[in-house]
């Protein structure tokens, strides 16, 4: 028994000397751990605060308390048909997310000009399978806001970075 617990405590301990983190998490600057978001739709706050609950970090509710605020311009997610069947049912959507944000600090000072987001997918319509479509489709949409919160996390952390240096 006591081998056991050597064994997961020593690999532990590798595991955390090599680095290794959690997939999605960030290393966040000090003064990122506490952000808020000012506009921007329920969906990309959700994706926001699931980022930074696994980086150890949280959403502010209010600008106060906040170290750094994001905030969100022009969000539109919009999608097209990229083609048709022989019977004019749609084979191929292209989905389209878009938004423009800036970093301020609480007190607005502005930490970077707007920035843009813009974030694309594509996928196959199979009209045998509608129901299974519109579940892909909405975690085709997940997954851009997630990839859209990890490009502004990103960015962000790059700003701060270098401004404290």
């Amino acid at each position: 028994m006591l081998t056991k617990k050597a064994v997961i405590l020593g690999l532990a301990l590798l595991l955390s000397a090599c680095g290794y983190h959690l997939r999605g998490a960030f290393q966040l600057p000090e003064n990122m751990k506490n952000v808020y978001v000012e506009g921007g739709s329920g969906p990309l706050h959700e994706q926001f605060s699931q980022v930074m609950k696994s980086s150890s970090g949280q959403l502010a509710s209010s600008r106060q308390g906040a170290g750094i605020v994001i905030k969100i311009f022009n969000e539109e997610f919009t999608r097209r048909v990229l083609s048709l069947s022989a019977r004019g049912k749609s084979n191929e959507f292209e989905l389209n997310y878009r938004l423009d944000y800036e970093l301020a600090n609480a007190g607005d000072a502005l930490l970077m000009e707007r920035q843009t987001v813009d974030i694309r997918r594509a996928y196959y319509n199979d009209q045998q399978f509608v129901i299974a479509k519109d579940n892909e489709e909405a975690m085709i949409r997940n997954e851009m806001y997630l990839q859209a919160v990890n490009t502004i996390v990103n960015r962000a952390r790059v700003v701060l970075g270098s401004g404290a240096k």
